[in-house]
């Protein structure tokens, strides 16, 4: 069996858009119909390598969607034939089982436990967690990655309290779902800093109560205007050096500063430590500890009772053969979020 999917043949180049030999299923494999998947920026980050050289190429790409249970393999026990699912990146329950590879004429294309650019894929049961089957495939895909890193990292990592201070530097994709986190918990107020005027407009309709476009206001000092001081907490989703500073700057001194966003792999930050000694934190998330089993279900019950449907958050949808395209709208910060429909 073939399926349609996006290649990743070289860094720093176009995706190449063909059909792969879906692999056999073995012990634990799942294999799924896509319906719906989020272009991550950390697929950006794959293809310009922001982590450094590829080893791994070819291979397929996207770790985030909403699908449907086609097939099981052997010993898989938490999914079945016709189950609509959410395809994460972080491990869930069931079977670890050994990554895929796939047939591309007479070459091998690498995919790890799951890959989710491609209209069919095979991945490991423990990247899946069955969703109501009324849930729609966009909401499944944000859930995979936004909404779970988004609300991890403002619960388990930051652990805001109620009437805290937060600011979110970076509102498209991951950050958008810290701030409507921010707003669920209770922080106030709830500060989202980005260059765009659309992102930001996007924040306020998710729980924002101020905005500062960076491209025209000094971030700290404006984050000390509106609050009279530092913030308790501050959010990173751009992992770029020179806003690192400003975040740090505008940490308070009991703070705690969170990264989402990942630094390229040959920049540096430099900063004074001495206010780590008295209480100050600086760490980095992966995925905001999320626990999709668990998390998951509650997050949809949460979304349902209090009337939030985010799919406002998508700005931009493309079929797989666009994918291209929309990776270039997503580079020039007009896309806030954007899905491919499969």
């Amino acid at each position: 069996m073939k399926t349609l999917a996006a290649i990743l043949v070289e860094q720093r180049q176009p995706l190449v858009i063909d059909e792969v030999e879906l692999p056999a299923l073995g012990y634990g494999h799942v294999l799924v119909e896509i319906k719906s998947t989020r272009i991550c920026g950390s697929q950006l980050g794959e293809i310009d390598g922001a982590k450094g050289a590829d080893s791994y190429l070819p291979h397929l790409l996207g770790h985030e969607a909403g699908g449907i249970v086609r097939e099981v393999g052997p010993e898989v026990t938490q999914v079945k034939a016709g189950d609509h699912v959410v395809v994460h990146w972080r491990p869930g329950r069931g079977i670890q089982a050994r990554p895929v590879t796939y047939r591309w004429g007479n070459r091998t294309v690498n995919a790890g436990n799951l890959t989710t650019f491609q209209q069919f894929t095979v991945v490991s049961e423990n990247r899946l967690t069955v969703i109501p089957a009324d849930v729609d495939f966009e909401t499944a895909a944000l859930l995979a990655d936004t909404l779970t890193t988004g609300f991890g990292t403002i619960t388990r990592e930051a652990r805001v309290e109620l009437g805290e201070s937060v600011v979110v530097v970076g509102v498209g994709g991951i950050g958008l779902g810290a701030v409507l986190a921010a707003n669920l918990a209770g922080a106030c107020p709830v500060i989202a800093a980005d260059i765009h005027d659309h992102k930001l407009a996007a924040a306020r309709a998710f729980g924002a109560t101020h905005t500062i476009n960076t491209s025209r206001e000094p971030f700290a000092d404006t984050v000390r205007s509106i609050l009279g001081g530092p913030a308790d907490v501050v959010i990173d989703g751009t992992g770029r050096p020179a806003v690192l500073e400003q975040a740090w700057a505008a940490t308070g001194p009991k703070g705690r500063l969170v990264l989402i966003g990942v630094m390229p792999h040959d920049a540096r930050f430099s900063f004074n430590t001495l206010p780590l000694h008295y209480g100050k934190v600086l760490t980095g998330t992966e995925g905001g500890a999320s626990r999709p089993a668990e998390d998951i279900p509650r997050y949809l019950r949460l979304l349902a009772a209090r009337g939030i449907d985010p799919r406002g958050m998508i700005s931009h949808r493309c079929a797989l053969p666009d994918i291209n395209a929309a990776i270039a709208t997503m580079r020039s910060g007009e896309s806030v979020h954007t899905v491919v429909s499969l």
